[in-house]
């Protein structure tokens, strides 16, 4: 049995739906299924699934005529095969390791659903966007509490930015309502939830969502007609929370629950003025060196920037800078009891740095320091807990990287001559 099923409604998307595959295909976490749904193409996006199909057997494209991207779903959802059901736009795609950051969430906290930051692309700019400031497990009641207060964010909405139990879906039969043109996907959304009993936020991008002119967001309604379709929602939205209160709560959140009706859609149209902007490819670690032969050089310098990418994913979870977290890094990695010059050898980082970084994580409860002959000794505080086990983690997830389609046997071999080789090189350093 697939873990993941990823479905991807397809239309008209030939410039981009190469790059949303790929980016599935790609993963680190590999045992999944990408459906993707051809929902009559008039351009080339049929021909290009076909070709990434006839080169990759986890993904089936099926083939269908134009019935809405609701119907394109329903499709999917007929024959997914996988445990936990993952959701992709054709015109957006996910980083590498997306799939896996949401499914080790979903197992590790034993949780109905799963959900994340994404990076908001506008042109060649792109920002992180979430709501819920927490990586704690929320009962329902809790998480519903959390949209009360932003209940148009797209956050909540959206399907793309979230896993769900394969499970939950056959049992209770959900199912996009096709003959809903606006905001299905929430409604979807709001009928899950009903049967989920713990949630769990991520603090990290799982999802690239670009906007697309011509797309129902970006097209001038009449104020009338987005009150109407509105209302049409907030009949679900209404109901949602009288399922889950109890009466005398719902009357206190009333006021609240009915602002769902004057709020706006918020889908991060003014990304020019957000703050923490980035040009799109510097929001990620990035290997830009590209070395024309093989080299323990080249294989150095793409581990060290896999590792980067990785930190860097940590630093975003932990509201804090890379530096900060590679110091952590060396701490974990090199052990206890360092020096300011030691850290500074080992992550590259000049000493006066080190000694600001050091200074305000010990100030945070991070790590702990003690002054002997005249020297500052550094070890992680017992607070570090969880992020000491983010990055034993990272280093977990780079090694089944590099040994990915290795053997045990090779495996093994390998190690030793690492540790030969370390060994080596200690003699000479």
């Amino acid at each position: 049995m697939t873990k993941v099923s990823v479905i991807v409604p397809v239309y008209n998307a030939e410039k981009a739906i190469e790059r949303c595959i790929r980016s599935i295909l790609d993963q680190e976490y590999q045992d999944i299924e990408c459906i993707a749904v051809d929902d009559g193409s008039k351009d080339a996006s049929g021909e290009i699934l076909d070709r990434l199909a006839e080169s990759d057997s986890r993904l089936k494209v099926i083939h269908k005529e134009n019935g809405g991207v609701s119907k394109a779903r329903n499709t999917a959802l007929d024959v997914v095969s996988g445990e936990y059901v993952q959701f992709l736009d054709a015109d957006d795609w996910i980083p590498t390791d997306s799939t896996k950051l949401l499914l080790r969430a979903m197992e590790e906290n034993e949780a109905d659903l799963a959900i994340g930051y994404f990076y908001r692309v506008v042109g060649e700019n792109v920002a992180i966007q979430g709501s819920i400031d927490t990586t704690k497990a929320l009962t329902l009641q809790e998480y519903a509490q959390f949209m009360m207060m932003s209940p148009a964010d797209f956050y909540y909405g959206v399907l793309w930015n979230k896993l769900y139990r394969a499970d939950i879906l056959k049992k209770f039969h959900l199912r996009m309502q096709e003959n809903c043109k606006f905001a299905e996907d929430f409604i979807f959304n709001l009928e899950y939830y009903l049967h989920t009993r713990k949630i769990i936020p991520l603090k990290a991008p799982v999802y690239y969502y670009v906007k697309t002119e011509g797309s129902l967001v970006s097209q001038a309604m009449s104020i009338s007609k987005i009150y109407q379709m509105k209302t049409t929602v907030f009949a679900y939205y209404n109901q949602f929370y009288k399922n889950i209160l109890d009466e005398k709560q719902y009357r206190k959140d009333r006021l609240l629950i009915a602002a769902f009706l004057i709020d706006g859609a918020k889908d991060g149209s003014a990304i020019g003025v957000l703050p923490g902007v980035k040009k799109l490819g510097q929001e990620r670690i990035q290997a830009k060196y590209t070395s024309e032969k093989d080299s323990m050089l080249a294989f150095a310098y793409y581990v060290n920037k896999a590792f980067e990418q990785k930190l860097n994913t940590i630093a975003i979870q932990n509201e804090m800078n890379l530096n900060d977290i590679k110091v952590l890094a060396a701490l974990v990695n090199a052990g206890h009891d360092n020096t300011i010059d030691d850290i500074s050898d080992y992550t590259g980082i000049s000493s006066l740095n080190v000694s600001i970084i050091i200074t305000k994580l010990n100030m945070k409860g991070i790590v702990t320091m003690e002054a002997r002959e005249g020297r500052a000794h550094v070890s992680l505080a017992d607070t570090a807990h969880p992020i000491y086990e983010q990055i034993r983690e990272a280093l977990n997830d780079l090694e089944d990287i590099i040994f990915a389609d290795i053997s045990e046997e090779d495996n093994q071999k390998f190690n030793a001559l690492i540790l030969k080789m370390i060994q080596n090189m200690r003699k000479i350093v």
